[in-house]
């Protein structure tokens, strides 16, 4: 059984950081490209940042350039999205996706960006 389990979302103020975390089990997961969209109310879900199943290639939505970072460990099959600088428009639930022909996703994290 594929699961793909978010934590690490939370309150943070204006300007400040967090750092969400997807641990992956039941798939191979060397092979899958991993990615975190988010989805705020009212809005379509959108892609955040993605990462290749090697970690060697990188991509980030314009919102995300600068502030956000992805980075995988394929030893502890885990996926991570450090956010700086987080701001009143980041707040969204963030889902965890794993991508390899067919594609998986968690139960999403809250964050909340609010003083």
């Amino acid at each position: 059984q594929v699961q793909l389990v978010e934590s690490g979302g939370g309150l943070v103020q204006p300007g400040g950081s967090l750092r969400l975390s997807c641990v992956v089990s039941g798939l191979t997961f060397s092979a899958y490209a991993m990615s975190w969209y988010r989805q705020a109310p009212g809005s379509e879900r959108e892609l955040v940042a993605g990462i290749s199943s090697t970690g060697g290639s990188l991509n980030y939505a314009d919102s995300a350039k600068g502030r956000f970072t992805i980075s995988r460990d394929n030893v502890k099959k885990m996926v991570y999205l450090q956010m700086n600088s987080l701001k009143p428009e980041d707040t969204a639930v963030y889902y965890c996706n794993a991508k390899h022909f067919v594609q998986y996703w968690g139960q999403g994290t809250q964050v909340t960006v609010s003083s």
